[in-house]
């Protein structure tokens, strides 16, 4: 453990940390507030992660405890490195630790990844359960998690699952709906739209925002227009 801590924080960057707390609203009151950043690059965790792959899941779940947003995103990424050895093991690993996987980065690097892929022939139940739930984490993850489903062509919970959450309040949620919607619009626009054309009235204009960007001028005004 004391080498992959020592090599984390002998990469940290100050300067850039200071601008990753802002970024990530780390401030009292804020979605993350007591995230502690040391300002390192994904692509560097993610060369940290391969080259610690094989630490034991104590391990890799003493860095998952830490305040320390590297930490996390570094033990997550471990997390993908053994789930492709391990599957069950560490979708489990994953959903024991839905506390920990508490900012957006977070749930987007790594929920389709690990939960979307373990469920894609799987009941997927857990996903409508987080859907409702009180955090706002959960709820991210229960959209990211249809990514991986999305990329199959699969659009049935994704757009199940975009509709539950509607009428939610947090603008992280309507961004990773929009996002999800627009990604569902790249592989087959005429199923976007149609989920569109009921819905669009209603939805938060960021949701509705993120899902029609890629959407022509005149798609655009359409459905701006309420």
């Amino acid at each position: 453990m004391v080498n992959i801590e020592k090599e984390i924080q002998d990469k940290k960057d100050p300067i850039r940390a200071k601008i990753l707390s802002r970024f990530f609203k780390t401030g009292k009151g804020q979605y993350g507030e007591g995230d502690i950043f040391l300002g390192i690059v994904v692509p560097v965790q993610r060369i940290i992660a391969k080259k610690h792959k094989d630490i034991s899941l104590k391990e890799v779940q003493k860095l998952l405890n830490s305040k320390i947003h590297e930490y996390r995103l570094i033990a997550l990424f471990i997390l993908i490195e053994k789930y492709k050895e391990d599957k069950e093991l560490i979708y489990n690993k994953y959903i024991k630790n839905f506390r920990n996987i508490n900012n957006w980065d977070l749930v987007d690097l790594t929920a389709p990844k690990i939960m979307g892929d373990f469920l894609k022939y799987k009941n997927r139940d857990i996903l409508y359960s987080l859907a409702i739930s009180n955090d706002l984490w959960e709820r991210r993850i229960s959209i990211i998690a249809t990514f991986a489903f999305i990329k199959d062509n699969d659009f049935k919970d994704a757009l199940k699952i975009s509709k539950i959450l509607l009428n939610d309040k947090h603008d992280l949620i309507h961004k990773a709906v929009g996002w999800m919607l627009r990604e569902i619009g790249k592989r087959d626009k005429e199923v976007e739209k149609e989920f569109l054309n009921k819905y669009y009235r209603f939805m938060p204009r960021t949701m509705l925002r993120y899902s029609i960007e890629k959407f022509n001028p005149r798609e655009k005004e359409f459905y701006m227009k309420k």
